[in-house]
């Protein structure tokens, strides 16, 4: 992989065919320019089907033949996923592959006509030029068991955005209809609320059947010691509740059709959490990197589904990059801007590494060390956001030594490498 734009520019030759796509929905349109930006044909119009695709194949192969090209590099701006179709069709194709930033586009699509106009006719353009002056990245498509994993911490998400809808679903039901529930359970989740939300949601239903009966009902499915004084309560509290009356009926059908979505969402939601694990233990380094105190199995999964195979990088701070959390500095003259992270890169591998250093420096000893010793120091302390966001570039470079010398974690290694003298401090 090139990481130098020198070595980008370099690789497009006088014999180099580039191709710049706008992306579509159903239609895709493509232009062709050698290697100084010279077009080489008619702008290509073709639909988004593998008969669209030929017709772009023997179009490409039309312009390499009367041109005298040896090699094609194709250029794509990444439109939502749009795309993915095309580009395993060319990569099966042999044809090399790259993206373009859709920030790029938007920016530089002004210098040929000094207008921000966009249209299917000139981005093909802006594209194929930004790829000529080496302004494009490789793309990595996980395979095999990293594009299952991948997969599957998507499903995850959706899964756990699903049932926060519904959890807030059922917490917005009760405020209206019987508001002292909440009051008897310390959470509706529970087994025996969750009994209760589907035998009897509201006070009219309490107040139907009477103490014996509601503990009677919550012994049938609640194998372990049932509180009487809870039956009692939660009798007590629909006598006095002020939850809405009128309704009822179609008020108990929507709650009951959200806790069967509840519950389907809880059943899909731990199945997917096993095959995760399994996938995850099926990589090099896993099993090391959990014995980091604080690093669970899907911490792990969710850094791998993200970064892919670590044998793809050959420095942690290309992951770091990866992330956003490069750090990047307005400077000008004397005058001497803000530093602050990129927030490039994969939104969703930072937001995860923030996430799991927050509890690594409350229970790691040695991340808790080092996170008080960053903030406290006599020079340049550092405040605490600063600190977690330091403290999450260390991790990347924790989990890239784990991964590719398939190591157990040593904390006093990662004292020692800090630079301070605190190892009688680690347990």
């Amino acid at each position: 992989m090139n990481y130098t734009q020198n070595e980008k520019i370099m690789s497009i030759t006088e014999k180099t065919l580039v191709i710049g796509i706008d992306i579509g929905k159903g239609v895709q349109f493509a232009r062709a320019f050698d290697y100084r930006g010279i077009e080489l044909s008619k702008i290509q119009s073709f639909e988004n089907t593998l008969e669209g695709f030929k017709l772009f194949e023997e179009w490409a192969e039309s312009v390499i033949t009367e041109y005298r090209k040896d090699n094609i590099i194709v250029g794509l701006e990444p439109t939502g996923h749009y795309w993915f179709n095309l580009a395993e069709f060319v990569r099966n194709l042999g044809i090399r592959l790259v993206l373009v930033n859709p920030y790029h586009v938007k920016r530089s699509k002004e210098l040929d006509d000094n207008s921000q106009t966009k249209n299917d006719r000139k981005d093909p353009k802006t594209i194929a030029k930004l790829v000529i002056d080496g302004r494009y990245s490789e793309p990595y498509i996980p395979e095999g068991i990293y594009s299952d994993l991948r997969i599957a911490m998507n499903m995850k998400e959706g899964l756990t955005r699903n049932l926060n809808i519904i959890k807030n679903k059922v917490d917005h039901w009760l405020d209206k209809y019987f508001p002292e529930f909440n009051n008897v359970f310390v959470d509706w989740e529970g087994k025996t609320a969750l009994i209760s939300l589907t035998e009897f949601p509201t006070p009219d239903k309490v107040l139907s059947v009477d103490v014996q009966q509601i503990v009677t009902t919550w012994k049938k499915k609640v194998k372990r010691g049932i509180g009487f004084n809870r039956a009692v309560k939660l009798v007590e509290s629909a006598k006095i509740s002020v939850g809405i009356t009128e309704g009822l009926k179609m008020a108990e059908k929507e709650l009951k059709a959200d806790l069967e979505q509840y519950e389907l969402y809880i059943k899909q939601y731990e199945e997917l959490e096993k095959e995760i694990e399994e996938l995850a233990l099926q990589i090099p380094g896993v099993k090391e990197m959990l014995t980091i105190k604080g690093v669970g199995i899907m911490t792990a999964a969710g850094f791998i589904s993200e970064v892919g195979d670590i044998k793809r990088f050959t420095h942690p701070s290309q992951i770091q990059k990866l992330a956003g959390l490069n750090l990047i500095e307005d400077s000008s003259g004397k005058h001497k801007g803000k530093t602050s992270i990129s927030k490039r890169g994969r939104s969703r591998l930072r937001a995860l590494l923030f996430r799991v250093i927050m509890p690594l420096v409350s229970k790691n000893n040695e991340f808790k060390i080092l996170h008080e010793y960053y903030t406290s120091r006599k020079e340049n302390p550092l405040k605490k956001k600063q600190s977690l966001i330091l403290l999450c570039c260390k991790l990347i470079r924790i989990f890239f030594a784990i991964m590719n010398k398939q190591v157990e974690y040593n904390p006093q290694k990662l004292i020692k490498d800090t630079g301070f003298d605190i190892l009688p401090m680690v347990a």
